[in-house]
C-alpha cells in the first residue's frame, strides 16, 4: 500500500519510517549527533556541493528529524516538510524567505501576539508593511492586495477569537495574482484540516501544540513545495539556526502516533464542555467553531473535520472576574499553551496577546473578559465540574 492510499491513521503510524533501513529497529532511532563523518575528503566535498545526498552537520540535516520531516509532509499532503526550534522560528523563516524590503504582507484579523509582534517589528526594521483583513469576501481580499503584496498569512481558526477563514477562497484571489498563501495551521492540526489540500502554498505549525500532544517539547513545522523547502532549509533555516533538536523530533515522532486518537477526544469532550458553558449564567458569550449559531460554522463544515479543542469565551464583568474565575480553578492549570493531555486555560490580554496593542487588541476581539480554554483528555465531567464551581463563585 503506497503512501497516498493510507489513511490518516495509518499514515501517522507508519509513514516516513521503514524499520528495515535501520537494523530492524521498530521505533525511528534517535541519532543524537550534532556531525557526520566522510569516508574521503572528496565525499565531503560533493555533500556540500549538493551534488550527493547525505548528512554532514545535524544544523543542516539529521536522520531523526528527517523521519519527522517526511511523516508531517505525508500527513499534510505536501511535497516536503521542514522542522524548526519551535513555531516561531517556522513563522519567521518561512516570511523572511518569502520578503524583502519594502514588500508587503496581507494578514488575517487576529494573530497569535508573538507574530503580531514579529510582523511589528518587520516593518520598523525592514519597512515590510503588513495590514488585516477579516477575509470574508473575495472583494475584500482583493481591494488589499498591492503590487508588493510578497504572500498572505492565514491562522484559521484565529487564536484566540476562533474566527475561521475560507482557505480556499484566499487562495483562489492569490494566485490570480501570483501571491503564495501561508497558513498557521496549529489549532485544527493536519486531523482535521489541511490547508495545501484546500490550494495554500505553506502550512505552519507549532508543533508544541496538538502534533506533541504532551507538553513536553518546543517545536515547529513547515510544509509545502519541496522547491521552496529546499531554498528555506539553506537559506533561512541554516543561517539564522532556528533549527530542530533530535531528540525533540523523536518525541514529536511519538506524538504524531496518537494525533487522531487525541484530536478525537479533545473534540469529544469540548463539544460536550461548549454546551455546558454556553448555559451557564455566569457566561455571556461563547466562541467555538462547531457551534451551528458560529458565523462561520458553514466554514467549519467546508474545511474542517470537527470544531477542535479550543474554546474561548467571556465571563460577565471585568478583567478581575476573568482572573477571579481563573484563580478559582482546582485542578484546571493556567497555562499558555495547547493540545496537551491537561486542560489548560489563560487570559489572552493579559497573556499570549500582551504585546498586542490594547486598540489592536480590542479590534481583534480579544477583550479583557476573554478567556481561551484547551480542553484536555480527562473526563469531561471533572473538567466541566472544576470550570463550573470557578464560575459559581463570580
Amino acid at each position: 500500500m503506497t503512501n497516498n492510499h493510507k489513511r490518516f491513521n495509518t499514515s501517522a503510524i507508519h509513514d516516513g519510517y521503514d524499520p528495515s533501513d535501520l537494523l530492524g529497529s521498530l521505533t525511528a532511532p534517535l541519532f543524537q549527533t550534532s556531525t557526520f563523518t566522510f569516508e574521503t575528503a572528496e565525499e565531503g566535498e560533493r555533500r556540500f556541493a549538493g551534488e550527493e545526498d547525505g548528512y554532514m552537520y545535524s544544523r543542516l540535516g539529521n536522520p531523526t528529524v528527517t523521519v519527522l520531516e517526511e511523516k508531517m509532509a505525508a500527513l499534510e499532503k505536501g511535497e516536503r516538510g521542514l522542522a524548526f526550534a519551535s513555531g516561531m522560528a517556522a513563522v519567521s523563516a518561512i516570511l523572511v524567505a518569502l520578503t524583502k524590503a519594502n514588500d508587503h504582507i496581507l494578514c488575517s484579523a487576529g494573530l497569535y501576539g508573538c507574530t503580531f509582534g514579529l510582523v511589528s517589528m518587520m516593518k520598523e526594521k525592514y519597512n515590510i508593511d503588513h495590514d488585516f483583513s477579516m477575509m470574508e469576501t473575495k472583494d475584500e481580499v482583493r481591494g488589499l492586495i498591492r503590487p508588493e503584496t510578497a504572500c498572505i498569512y492565514v491562522e484559521t481558526p484565529i487564536n484566540p477569537t476562533m474566527k475561521l477563514i475560507d482557505l480556499q477562497m484566499v487562495a483562489e484571489v492569490a494566485h490570480e495574482c501570483g501571491i503564495p498563501v501561508v497558513v498557521d495551521n496549529t489549532f485544527a492540526s493536519p486531523y482535521l484540516q489541511r490547508p495545501l489540500e484546500l490550494g495554500c502554498d505553506v502550512v505552519i505549525h507549532s508543533a508544541t501544540k496538538y502534533i506533541g500532544g504532551h507538553g513536553d517539547v518546543i517545536a515547529g513545522v513547515a510544509v509545502g513545495k519541496k522547491d521552496f523547502l529546499d531554498h528555506v532549509q539553506m537559506t533561512t533555516q541554516k543561517d539564522m539556526g532556528g533549527i530542530m533538536s533530535p531528540l525533540d523530533a523523536w518525541l514529536l515522532i511519538r506524538g504524531l502516533k496518537t494525533l487522531p486518537i487525541r484530536v478525537d477526544r479533545h473534540c469529544d469532550n469540548a463539544e460536550k464542555i461548549y454546551a455546558k458553558l454556553n448555559k451557564h449564567p455566569k457566561v455571556s458569550r461563547v466562541l467555538y467553531p462547531d457551534d451551528s449559531d458560529h458565523p462561520d460554522y458553514h466554514i467549519r463544515q467546508k474545511q474542517m473535520k470537527r470544531g477542535g479543542g479550543l474554546i474561548s469565551f467571556e465571563v460577565k464583568g471585568t478583567k478581575k472576574d476573568a482572573q477571579k474565575m481563573l484563580n478559582n480553578l482546582g485542578f484546571i492549570k493556567i497555562a499558555v499553551s495547547l493540545g496537551d493531555a491537561e486542560t489548560l486555560i489563560q487570559h489572552p490580554a493579559t497573556m499570549t496577546h500582551s504585546v498586542v496593542p490594547e486598540a489592536s487588541r480590542q479590534q481583534m476581539g480579544v477583550n479583557d473578559q476573554l478567556i481561551r480554554l484547551s480542553v484536555g483528555l480527562e473526563e469531561w465531567e471533572d473538567i466541566w465540574g472544576d470550570l463550573e464551581q470557578a464560575l459559581d463563585q463570580l
